[in-house]
């Protein structure tokens, strides 16, 4: 039979090896950020946050947002939506949202000339009613009412007709 000093130094030993951490300090509430935690539909969020709720599909299966502004949104399955430009949603979009802009976003893409790029950040600019989104180095901005309505997520990506009829 094991003696308690074999259990008492188990015990040590594992002990050691976990990191437990308690702080008593308190983080203040940025009160320039909405503190949001029961809005059930993310397109009922991003307006709270100055963002039209259509720069994110129609697909959406659930979304956690966390104190310090890091999300996650989480669609029902990758997508394309065509705006001016043909943008390719993945299945598992995140970012960092603050109030008017995203950043450090992954999971969108947008389609120029050939080329399929990163959509990195959105920012809102309330005064000129235009949205801004960064791609790589470069920047596009659109009207924000091009994004008042929610877009249908297309499962195949779709060249718009009207882009045929200039040509």
């Amino acid at each position: 039979m094991a003696s308690p000093i074999c259990f008492y130094l188990l015990f040590l030993s594992l002990l050691s090896q976990t990191q437990l951490s308690f702080s008593t300090t308190h983080t203040p509430i940025d009160h320039g950020r909405p503190l949001v935690t029961s809005i059930a539909d993310v397109h009922d969020l991003l307006p709270k946050y100055g963002l039209p709720k259509g720069i994110v599909p129609n697909n959406v299966k659930s979304y956690t947002l966390s104190s310090t502004g890091d999300f996650t949104i989480e669609l029902e399955s990758t997508c394309y939506v065509q705006f001016d430009d043909l943008v390719f949603y993945e299945k598992t979009i995140s970012g960092k949202l603050s109030y008017g802009a995203v950043h450090d976003v992954s999971g969108i893409q947008a389609k120029k000339l050939f080329l399929w790029l990163p959509v990195t950040g959105i920012e809102v600019n309330g005064k000129s009613g235009m949205v801004q989104f960064f791609v790589g180095a470069f920047s596009k901005e659109f009207p924000a009412v091009q994004f008042e309505d929610i877009p249908v997520c297309k499962r195949k990506a779709v060249l718009r007709a009207d882009l045929f009829a200039s040509m």
